[in-house]
C-alpha cells in the first residue's frame, strides 16, 4: 500500500503561464503540513511548454490523449497514489497553499469534500455575471433539488475525496459534466459529503477559457435530468396523467363553458392524448431506472425493487387485457348505435364521448400489456 496520503491532481491544456505557480503552492502546502503526497498534472496535449514547467516546478506529468475535461482528471486520477486526491484547475483560480480544510475533513471521515465558492468569496471579474447569477444557481437548484443534496456549489472546480471510492462510482462523463457525475453519484451513493469555503481568484492564463458557458451548461442539464428518470418522466408523466383524467371527468358528461369558451369533444381528445403520453413517461421512468441500474449507471434501490416486485408482469397483464376489453366494449357500442342510424352522419359531440374513451383504454391496454413484457425483459438482465 501506498505510504503517501495526499495527490493533488490537476488537468492542463495549455496552461504554461501558471501551471508551475499551481504545483508550487500544492507542494508548500505539503511541506508546512508535513503531508507526504505528490502533484500529478494531468496534461491533455498542450503545446505550449506546460509539461516541462510542470516538471521543473516538482510534478509528476501523465500525458492523457483522449480529450475533455473529465477524461483528463481520471487519467491523473488512475496514476494517482495518495489515500486522498485533491482536484483542481492549474489556471491559478484556486489556492493550491491553502488545502487544510480539505485535508481535516476527510480525516474526520467525510468521503468527498466539495469547495464552495460563494460562501468563501469571489474575487472581482473571478466569475462571468451569467454564471455567478445564473448558470451556477440554477444548476445547483436542479441538483439539490432531482437528488436531495445539501451542497451549495455542485461546480467548484477544487474538491477532495477518498481515492477509493472512484471504484464504487464508477465515473464515465468526458467533458465539463464529470464535475456534476462526482456529486450526483456521491449522493446516490449516499457517501459522507461536506463543503468548505473556498475563494476564488481571478485566473492568471491570459487565454480564453476551454469552457463553453452555453454548451456546457446544456450538458451538465442533460447528465442532471438523464441521472434522474423521476423528474425526466415520472412526475411530468403524472402531472400528464392528472390533467388527463380531469378533463375526462369534467367533460364527459357534456360540453362546459368556462369564460364564455365552450369546451367540448376536441378538448376531451387532448385528455385522453395527455393520458397516453403521461403513462408513457410513467413506464419510462421504470425502464431507464431498471435499465441504468443493470448497466452499472446507477446504484440499486431497494424501494424501487420493492415496488418493482409488486409490479410484477402478469398483473401488468391482467390491468392491460381488462382495459383491452373495456375499449373493445365501448367500441362495439359506438359501433351498434352509428348502425342503428344507418351508418349516416353521427352527431360529434354525442358519439365521441364513447369512441375517445373507447380508443383510449385499447390504447392504454397495449401499452401496458407491451410495457410490462419490456420491463419483465430488462429485469431479467438485472438478476
Amino acid at each position: 500500500m501506498s505510504a503517501l496520503e495526499l495527490s493533488v491532481v490537476m488537468p492542463c491544456l495549455n496552461e504554461a503561464r501558471t501551471v508551475a505557480i499551481c504545483v508550487k503552492k500544492a507542494l508548500d502546502f505539503m511541506q508546512r503540513n508535513d503531508v507526504a503526497g505528490e502533484v500529478i498534472i494531468a496534461d491533455n496535449g498542450s503545446t505550449d511548454g506546460s509539461q516541462q514547467l510542470a516538471e521543473e516546478a516538482g510534478a509528476r506529468v501523465v500525458a492523457v490523449s483522449e480529450k475533455g475535461y473529465g477524461n483528463a482528471l481520471m487519467g491523473g486520477f488512475r496514476a494517482a497514489q495518495g489515500r486522498y486526491i485533491v482536484m483542481g484547475d492549474a489556471d491559478d483560480s484556486y489556492d493550491f497553499s491553502a488545502l487544510e480544510p480539505y485535508l481535516e475533513k476527510l480525516r474526520e471521515g467525510y468521503q468527498l469534500v466539495m469547495g464552495n465558492r460563494f460562501r468563501g468569496g469571489i474575487a472581482p471579474g473571478a466569475m462571468p455575471v451569467h454564471h455567478r447569477y445564473l448558470g451556477n444557481p440554477v444548476l445547483t437548484g436542479i441538483g439539490r433539488l432531482f437528488f436531495n443534496s445539501k451542497i451549495g456549489d455542485f461546480h467548484c472546480g477544487l474538491r477532495a475525496f477518498h481515492r477509493d471510492i472512484l471504484e464504487l462510482l464508477d465515473l464515465r462523463t468526458t467533458g465539463m459534466e464529470f464535475a456534476s457525475e462526482l456529486v450526483v453519484k456521491s449522493e446516490l451513493n449516499h457517501l459522507k459529503l461536506c463543503e468548505v469555503p473556498t475563494k476564488l481568484a481571478k485566473d492568471g492564463r491570459g487565454r480564453p477559457p476551454h469552457l463553453n458557458s452555453w454548451r456546457d451548461g446544456w450538458r451538465h442539464l442533460r447528465f442532471l435530468l438523464l441521472y434522474s428518470p423521476r423528474w425526466l418522466f415520472y412526475y411530468p408523466g403524472g402531472l400528464l396523467i392528472a390533467l388527463g383524467v380531469a378533463i375526462f371527468i369534467w367533460l364527459l358528461p357534456g360540453p362546459h363553458k368556462l369564460f364564455n369558451v365552450t369546451f367540448d369533444v376536441h378538448t376531451l381528445l387532448y385528455g385522453s392524448g395527455f393520458i397516453l403520453l403521461g403513462t408513457q413517461a410513467v413506464m419510462f421512468s421504470f425502464f431507464a431506472r431498471v435499465f441504468a441500474v443493470s448497466e452499472g449507471l446507477m446504484p440499486r434501490d431497494p424501494r424501487l425493487e420493492a415496488r418493482l416486485e409488486r409490479l410484477h408482469l402478469e398483473k401488468g397483464l391482467i390491468l392491460g387485457t381488462l382495459l383491452t376489453a373495456m375499449g373493445v366494449v365501448g367500441s362495439v357500442l359506438a359501433l351498434g348505435a352509428w348502425r342503428s342510424l344507418g351508418y349516416g352522419v353521427l352527431d360529434v359531440s354525442s358519439s365521441e364521448r364513447l369512441v375517445i374513451p373507447s380508443v383510449t383504454m385499447l390504447l392504454l391496454g397495449g401499452q401496458l400489456i407491451m410495457g410490462s413484457f419490456f420491463l419483465s425483459l430488462l429485469r431479467l438482465g438485472r438478476r
